[in-house]
């Protein structure tokens, strides 16, 4: 029922592409560049083989940046990028491990090929007149474009090429590089003549790499070029109240060709609601955050671009504040009668020099006198700042002061700002009341922290961690508070720590800031590893588990409990150790179950969790070999499935394998069992053959390892029909007997399509001298297929007939360093004064189309069926391509039959005296006048062999 070999194998990895490559060649180290244009489809195939089957990731360095973008899962193995854009080039890393040994890596560098439409600017040397272009002035052209790989560029006037040393009054500078233009050239005009105005035009050129087509640009240079200029429409600055709509207008004065406007803002863009048409720039509804300037710039490419900026302020009003200083003479913080006291209060205000203040007591107006003196231009305070000293404080003094700020011309509401001044008014103060720190409480709890503040006006309180480097709870470095009272929520342990309240500076009081500190501790239960872990084993073996504290508040753990589902069965203190350890003995079936460990401290319990089983690992299919598909009759086909089994040493002896297996898309399973004798080792191949599988379908198979627990963990994989090599006759065979012609299939972008017929059906009145009479094995009932060259056909026509794909057959699993070889081999019948050519071509995976065939033939060969044989050694999943190229007349009918593939050289090669070699290939003797085509052809296979190893 199955076989079993050792097959453990470490990854190798080889890349290989498959979407549109412009070239792909060797560098040193044998890693390769491959070429690509801007807009086209990279993808890049990662080919690995070892067992287990290897993971693939494939990973993208750009400089000193590594940018993991993709992860593979065993059969994404494809990194495919669409519309491929120029910051997308790089080496790309395709890495496979699977555990044994180093993992396998290979790189391909990857060159995305552009090239921009060149721009055109001109100059005047230094210190001429810029605003026009007059006679006798030097005047240079200079040429950039943006490209991959450097441009190469060549000036035009009219239809003339100028080059160096063709026109005297004409200096040509070689690209040289600097750093914001990239490569450029230099067309330089030495005083202007007459004929020095015209169609100057710039033709950039990467010499047609990957299909990329020359550029140009024109520019008419004319007596009356010049650099733009511009004017603003507008004053600067331009003053306005939110909600109004402001357009700026820019109109040009000068240029030649007529220049282009745009608006930037310092802001770096504009804002998403202004509206842009011509030179004018529109912003609707206008706030705070769109005050900034903005500028007009014009360009036309000669000299440089012209910038009229101005900017825009919007009035506002904000962050009202105020701070009483008490007696700034004597070193008291009171305010105490006969002393002085100053009332501060700031505001900031766009403009500023709008900003006008007033003052109130009780709701009059305050006017500046010897003991109220009102003062709004102090140079040691800040701007926006009004105080009032009140010198020589009385009883009567005491009241209600407002500060009135306002924008003047209206339009902008105003702030008050209302102080109280009495004989309650106090400096702040703070505390922590008693038992407030430390604060002890559990994880997830809601904790407050607490300061009480006293003082009148009551000042704002900034809570902060004393460790600055600390953020709050809520991610801030900061957060105030009205009531002194700070609210956490769900707290964590990361939250343990010292708290500090203190009084915010301007705001109340102007003294020395007041603080205060809280601590709080966080208590949580113990973290514990492993958190969950499984265990396999069998039975009558020992199983230990061990459950360790990583950290814990308060770090003293008070005990421990082991418990088999409810059941307990061991407690206890920990003492010296961080880690408790439970042995099974002797492990029965009673014994498999979940165990759990619980620590347990103040504020809670951590658990251990492990599943002790007896299931088995899930088998491993093994996926390195060519593909065990065969032909085995005409409508079913049969699968070699191969496993590995995972650790299998670790549990029970595996009694057998549960097989399903369903049709894809289908929800039924059909089921049988894999008897297993003896015991299987790690890393033991195993194989059963799947029979009865109808053509083409897919299936899907489940497999399933038993042991005396019972089932184990099942892998899962689909299996597709090809027409592959037969693993056991280690051949294919076709004589095209069957409809569906086992696979083979008409080329899309030939010309017509061979046929199959038999000599009993096919009509051969009209043409009687050309094609078969029978098969092959010379039965009139018996099926071929065959060119008809009758009309509409036409001398040079092609058809091609296609073969399915084979999986190249490893020699060994360690990889490819030698290509296995294949005997393909295949009857002809070219019978006919008109007969034209046979080619046979080999075509594989991911590589672009052969130039030669592997083997050819023309002309007449005379009434009868001959073989041809010749060697292939691919490298990659390949195809065999069968090609009839019409004669010059209908009587040219060529025809195959009995087409094999065989493992290993050709052998039992045809009679010397009928064949010749070429190359590999054995053809019929021939006349003279197709002697030259063959031996072309015979060397064409040489070097197509060759070029097949390359990628």
């Amino acid at each position: 029922m199955y076989y079993c070999e050792s097959l453990l194998s470490p990854p190798t990895v080889r890349i290989v592409h498959s979407g549109h490559a412009c070239n792909v060649e060797e560098e040193r180290h044998t890693e390769r560049v491959y070429t690509i244009r801007e807009g086209e489809t990279l993808e890049l195939t990662c080919l690995v083989t070892g067992h287990p089957r290897p993971q693939i990731r494939w990973t993208k360095t750009a400089g000193s940046v590594s940018d993991r973008f993709q992860d593979s899962s065993v059969f994404n193995d494809t990194l495919h990028i669409s519309k491929i854009q120029r910051h997308q080039g790089g080496r790309y890393y395709c890495k496979a491990e699977n555990g044994l040994g180093s993992p396998a890596i290979k790189s391909i560098r990857v060159d995305v090929y552009y090239l921009d439409d060149p721009v055109v600017t001109v100059h005047q040397s230094i210190g001429e007149a810029k605003e026009q272009f007059y006679y006798e002035r030097t005047v240079f052209l200079r040429c950039v474009a943006n490209s991959n790989p450097p441009v190469r560029y060549s000036w035009h006037r009219g239809r003339d090429v100028l080059s160096q040393g063709s026109d005297k009054g004409v200096e040509i500078y070689e690209p040289f590089f600097t750093q914001l233009q990239g490569e450029t050239k230099i067309l330089k005009l030495k005083n202007l003549r007459p004929q020095d105005y015209a169609n100057y035009s710039c033709i950039a050129s990467v010499r047609n790499v990957c299909g990329i087509s020359d550029r140009n640009v024109v520019f008419k240079l004319t007596n009356r070029t010049a650099s733009p200029s511009i004017k603003l429409l507008v004053e600067d600055p331009i003053v306005v109240n939110p909600g109004q709509t402001v357009s700026l207008v820019c109109i040009t004065t000068g240029g030649e060709p007529s220049p282009t406007l745009s608006w930037v803002s310092s802001s770096d863009s504009l804002p998403e609601k202004s509206v842009v048409k011509g030179g004018t720039l529109t912003l609707p509804g206008i706030t705070s955050d769109d005050a900034g300037v903005y500028s007009c710039v014009a360009s036309n490419n000669v000299g440089n671009p012209a910038k009229k900026s101005t900017t825009i302020v919007v009035r506002a009003l904000k962050k009202g504040r105020f701070w009483i200083t008490p007696d700034p003479y004597h070193n008291d913080d009171n305010i105490q009668i006969g002393r002085e006291v100053k009332i501060s209060c700031q505001v900031e205000a766009t403009p500023p020099e709008e900003l006008t203040f007033g003052w109130l007591k009780n709701g009059r107006a305050l006017r500046s006198s010897e003991r109220m003196v009102i003062t709004q231009t102090d140079p040691d305070i800040s701007p926006g700042t009004t105080n009032l000293d009140i010198i020589d404080l009385k009883f009567t003094d005491f009241g209600t002061y407002t500060c009135v700020a306002a924008l003047k011309g209206g339009g902008i509401p105003e702030i008050s700002i209302d102080v109280n001044i009495s004989s309650t008014t106090v400096p702040p103060s703070l505390s922590v009341p008693r038992g407030k720190s430390p604060l002890v409480v559990r994880e997830g709890d809601t904790v407050e922290l607490e300061c009480l503040v006293s003082g009148k006006p009551k000042p704002i309180i900034l809570w902060s961690r004393a460790d600055k480097e600390a953020p709050m709870p809520d991610g801030s470095m900061q957060s105030e508070s009205y009531d002194g009272v700070l609210r956490i929520v769900n707290v964590s342990r990361e939250m343990t720590g010292s708290y500090r309240c203190q009084t915010s500076q301007f705001n109340g009081f102007n003294v020395k800031p007041r603080e205060a500190v809280v601590e709080l501790i966080v208590q949580y239960p113990p973290s514990v590893e492993p958190v969950s872990l499984e265990l396999r084993q069998g039975l009558g073996r020992s199983v230990s588990m061990n459950c360790r504290v990583l950290r814990a508040h308060p770090s003293r753990v008070l005990r421990y409990e082991w418990r088999l589902g409810n059941r307990l069965l061991h407690a206890g203190h920990f003492d010296q150790s961080d880690e408790t350890e439970y042995t099974v003995k002797s492990l029965t079936r009673e014994g498999w179950g979940e165990y759990t460990c619980d620590v347990i401290n103040e504020a809670g319990a951590g658990r251990c969790t492990f599943l002790v089983t007896g299931k088995a690992f899930p088998p491993e299919f093994y996926y390195d070999t060519y593909s065990p598909l065969w032909q085995n009759r005409p409508r079913v086909y049969s699968f070699k499935l191969q496993w590995t089994q995972m650790n299998p040493n670790t549990v029970d002896r595996i009694v057998a394998y549960r097989l399903g297996i369903r049709q894809t898309g289908l929800q039924r399973w059909w089921e049988q069992e894999i008897p297993v004798e003896g015991t299987i080792t790690k890393g033991e191949l195993i194989t059963h053959n799947l029979t009865e599988l109808i053509k083409p379908e897919a299936y899907e198979v489940r497999l399933t390892p038993i042991t005396r627990f019972g089932e184990g963990d099942s892998t899962i994989r689909t299996i597709t029909y090809s027409a592959p090599v037969n693993p056991h006759l280690r051949e294919f065979h076709c004589s095209f007997e069957e409809e569906p012609i086992c696979m083979f299939t008409q080329d899309k972008n030939d010309d017509f399509d061979w046929t199959r017929h038999s000599a009993a059906t096919r009509d051969t009145k009209y043409t009687p001298n050309t094609g078969p009479s029978d098969d092959r094995r010379g039965s009139k009932q018996g099926f071929y297929m065959y060119i008809e060259t009758s009309r509409p056909r036409k001398e040079g026509d092609v058809a091609r007939l296609v073969s399915p794909f084979f999986n190249v057959a490893p020699k060994n699993p360690y990889g490819m360093a030698n290509p296995p070889a294949y005997c393909f081999g295949f009857f002809f019948h070219m019978y006919g004064k008109h007969i034209g050519t046979l080619n046979a071509f080999l075509r594989q995976k991911g590589h672009a189309a052969p130039e030669a065939p592997a083997w050819s033939l023309s002309g007449n060969q005379g009434d009868r069926w001959k073989q041809a044989k010749v060697s292939i050694h691919p490298t990659a999943s390949f195809q065999v391509v069968l090609e009839g190229i019409r004669g010059p007349g209908i009587e040219g009918d060529i025809a195959i039959d009995d087409v094999t593939l065989e493992e290993g050289e050709c052998r039992d090669l045809p009679p010397i005296s009928e064949y010749r070699n070429t190359g590999g290939g054995f053809i019929t003797n021939c006349s003279s006048k197709d002697r030259l085509t063959k031996e072309r052809f015979g060397r064409g296979n040489a070097y197509f062999r060759n070029a097949i190893g390359s990628f």
